[in-house]
């Protein structure tokens, strides 16, 4: 592999059954699975046991730790790479809720590490389909105190303080730490996160799985990482122009743009000490990076080494969410 350069690279998917997942990954964005129950598509990964593992040209069957062990800098941008080293920062994933999943929350950088030593949880989501009147929890309907939250608890009534929202394809919400959610049934989007895969589940609707035993619950656990006063602040309002970059979400985690595309772009990353990720959200785009061309269709995730500086999209009917640090 000395000789071997590097390329745009698309990486297979790590398709997760859940108990609340479905067949939308596999109909909808056409992932390839026998199993109608797939709740998750981890697109980019390196996540312990579950590191992505590259899916087209000369470094297919190449695994993204190994990657950024040969390539460093030039994979993941100089600053990225003294800050993470051979650890890549980011979870990207599609998600399916046939069934609502459980009310949770994530811890932050300091918690994590002092409980898991591992990172926190900060992340996005970006609606992509949801069948009518379905939605997402998302903080609490008002503002509320510990006793109030304990209460609910106790009288098992929690899910008459949580705030539901209805969404619709293009809604995307900013699910910082410490912030109660869940998405609801009927909702696929694509999810946008640190490499970290700590939960704490707090409700989980006394669901049983195939062996008739309920899920375990991290409710004393959640009580010091919940933020009582993220009540308002996850919706993100934008508009998108045709042809030009929107930023939806930017934090010191990632930011995420959306490009929706009915021409060709050329984008200068030259500045951008970064990699650049396309998650394919609606329609068919031709990516041509110096000399190497990838096709994407809905559902596919591509990611553009630091080390590549200009890339023309080319698309009549494309919607992309463009992902840096």
């Amino acid at each position: 592999m000395n000789d071997i350069q590097l390329h745009p690279l698309k990486f297979q998917p790590i398709l997760k059954d859940k108990i609340w997942g479905g067949s939308k990954l596999k109909t909808y964005l056409h992932k390839e699975t026998t199993s109608n129950q797939v709740g998750e598509s981890w697109e980019i990964s390196d996540v312990e046991g579950d590191c992505s593992i590259v899916a087209n040209g000369s470094l297919k069957g190449t695994s993204l730790k190994v990657l950024l062990e040969k390539f460093q800098e030039n994979l993941v941008g100089k600053q990225i790479y003294q800050n993470f080293g051979n650890k890549f920062p980011l979870l990207i994933k599609f998600i399916d809720a046939k069934e609502n999943l459980s009310v949770q929350l994530h811890p932050d950088d300091k918690l994590a590490k002092e409980r898991h030593n591992s990172f926190g949880k900060t992340e996005m989501w970006y609606i992509m389909q949801a069948d009518q009147d379905c939605g997402i929890i998302v903080g609490f309907k008002n503002g509320i105190e510990i006793d109030d939250y304990n209460q609910a608890l106790q009288q098992n009534n929690i899910e008459e303080i949580l705030n539901f929202e209805v969404v619709k394809p293009g809604d995307t919400f900013f699910i910082k730490p410490g912030l109660i959610h869940a998405i609801g049934k009927g909702v696929v989007l694509a999810e946008i996160q640190q490499t970290s895969d700590i939960t704490y589940r707090v409700y989980d609707y006394k669901r049983k799985d195939s062996e008739g035993n309920e899920r375990e619950l991290h409710t004393e656990e959640a009580k010091a990482a919940i933020d009582f006063n993220a009540n308002n602040e996850y919706k993100v309002s934008y508009t998108s122009p045709e042809n030009k970059k929107t930023v939806l979400v930017e934090n010191e985690y990632f930011k995420t743009k959306e490009i929706k595309l009915t021409q060709s772009l050329t984008l200068d990353y030259s500045a951008t000490d970064s990699f650049v990720i396309y998650m394919n959200i609606e329609g068919t785009t031709t990516v041509e990076v110096e000399g190497f061309t990838e096709t994407l269709e809905l559902g596919e995730t591509l990611l553009i080494p630091a080390c590549f500086n200009e890339v023309k999209i080319t698309s009549k009917n494309a919607t992309l969410l463009e992902v840096t640090i």
